[in-house]
């Protein structure tokens, strides 16, 4: 049976989900546009799927160059502790995730450069690869 704390664990592990489906959506999605491109897809030209594309990496660029933890890591660590367990992250959510998958530590310094030169790859990418604007 549910108490309150597993109720918190359990949110705590959606949002977890949730942030690795923002992940995914921002690095797939960049995969998908160059190997759409290619192959010639039409919808990777879909005006909305591209800028909030551009979007979500530019929020985590202006976030990682503002010294500003994710709100997701925040809002997950708060559950986490309401939920009763003492296992805080002690960095951002991406990189703890790395760390636990290659188990190698990067600096947050240089997560904002990797941050910054994806971030560019993706203007870059808009700009060479244009998005069909919307019909008015």
């Amino acid at each position: 049976m549910f108490t309150g704390k597993h109720i918190y664990t359990l949110l705590a592990d959606l949002l977890v989900l949730a942030h690795f489906i923002f992940v995914s959506f921002v690095v797939f999605g960049f995969i998908i546009i160059w190997v759409g491109h290619f192959l010639r897809w039409s919808f990777i030209r879909n005006f909305y799927f591209r800028i909030s594309h551009l979007i979500a990496m530019g929020i985590v660029t202006l976030q990682a160059l503002g010294g500003v933890i994710c709100p997701l890591t925040v809002w997950e660590d708060q559950l986490r502790i309401m939920g009763g367990q003492a296992g805080r992250y002690e960095s951002t959510f991406i990189q703890h995730w790395i760390h636990k998958v290659l188990y190698y530590d990067i600096s947050l310094e240089v997560f904002s450069v990797i941050y910054v030169l994806f971030f560019l790859a993706i203007i870059a990418t808009f700009i060479l690869i244009k998005p069909h604007l919307p019909k008015l």
